[in-house]
């Protein structure tokens, strides 16, 4: 999920890699909001992608110039959901967000490459795939890292920063590493980049400080905002891809699977490899292989043949969909701990 999703509340638990996280409910309209949001996204872009699919060339012809706004809408939310406390981490914790975000503009791109040669894909579709995984962290996995009893915190301060890096570091990887599929103009979309990202970021962040009451009362429907934004670009984009979507959308959606897949699993890695607490490393294999597929879609439809976009539509769902899997594993797997911790030892039985 692409969209701007507010961050939930977590209680301040001990970061202890072997205690599980307890149940927390979502306790707040902001918090229930954002959960429901995220559990109907995929039906949503489900949704969006029909629309789009049976609207054909019409729909297309009529949206035309769209995609930027909705992308600028769904940021400004993003923008709108953070305070300048969500940074403080970056001060206080260095290492891993800085190991996060490095997983995250290192790990999704290599693993594209990855994909591209395993699969053979064709030239726009791989230039596609690749921008995916130049896109900075999607928003959403800011709720599935709480669903998943992750670091919320590190989740928050890890999509911010690898947001505000996406106008210099997106466009530098992709002309760099997808360059060699098609002709690319990196200064066009970093320029892009910055007009639908970073201006309307900074803006919400302004927003937020000088009318903190006013958008304390909107809050809990932005997740609907951002949700029904990016169907609708989904939408866009498949309504001018249905003869592609025919022809390439089995292939498309194995790649994303795979790209998915793939950054979930590293982004584990990473946080295994590099010591961190289990919480920890459910964040960074959340924030790594959960992407801003909006964004990735609607650059591609800009700045791309039209085949490229399909890979950032598709992933849009999948990784929704894996993200609440990733979660339910998460929280079994603390069920299971919890229920060894409470069982009393042999040596306790033989006693009794």
């Amino acid at each position: 999920m692409s969209s701007s999703s507010p961050q939930p509340h977590r209680p301040e638990t001990p970061d202890h890699p072997e205690r599980p996280v307890p149940d927390a409910p979502v306790s707040s309209a902001q918090d229930r909001s954002a959960y429901i949001a995220s559990l109907g996204f995929p039906l949503l872009v489900i949704l969006g992608g029909t629309v789009g699919f049976l609207g054909g060339g019409d729909l297309s012809a009529a949206t035309s110039g769209w995609t930027n706004w909705l992308l600028g809408l769904i940021m400004f939310g993003m923008g709108l959901t953070l305070r300048p406390r969500d940074f403080v981490l970056v001060v206080r914790r260095p290492l891993p967000v800085v190991i996060g975000v490095v997983a995250q503009f290192v790990i999704m791109p290599l693993a594209a490459l990855l994909v591209v040669w395993v699969l053979g894909l064709p030239s726009a579709i791989a230039a596609g795939v690749v921008l995916v995984g130049c896109a900075p962290g999607g928003t959403a996995s800011n709720v599935v890292s709480y669903l998943a009893r992750g670091d919320l915190a590190l989740s928050v301060a890890m999509t911010s920063v690898s947001t505000l890096l996406a106008p210099l570091l997106t466009p530098l990887l992709t002309l760099w590493l997808a360059g060699q599929y098609m002709p690319l103009d990196g200064g066009s979309m970093a320029l892009s980049i910055v007009q639908v990202v970073l201006v309307p970021v900074v803006a919400g962040l302004v927003f937020r400080f000088f009318l903190p009451t006013l958008i304390e009362r909107v809050l809990p429907a932005l997740p609907w905002v951002s949700v029904i934004a990016i169907a609708a670009v989904v939408a866009i984009v498949v309504s001018g891809n249905r003869d592609n979507l025919l022809e390439a959308g089995l292939l498309v959606l194995v790649a994303v699977m795979l790209h998915n897949t793939l950054g979930l699993a590293l982004g584990y890695g990473a946080g295994l490899v590099t010591g961190q607490p289990v919480r920890v490393c459910r964040t960074m294999a959340i924030e790594v292989g959960m992407q801003n597929s909006g964004l990735a879609a609607g650059l591609a439809a800009q700045h791309m043949e039209p085949m490229s976009a399909l890979p950032g539509a598709i992933f849009s769902v999948w990784h929704n969909l894996s993200g609440a899997v990733f979660a339910a594993l998460c929280r079994a797997s603390d069920s299971r701990a919890a229920r060894r911790a409470d069982r009393p030892s042999d040596a306790a039985q033989t006693i009794h």
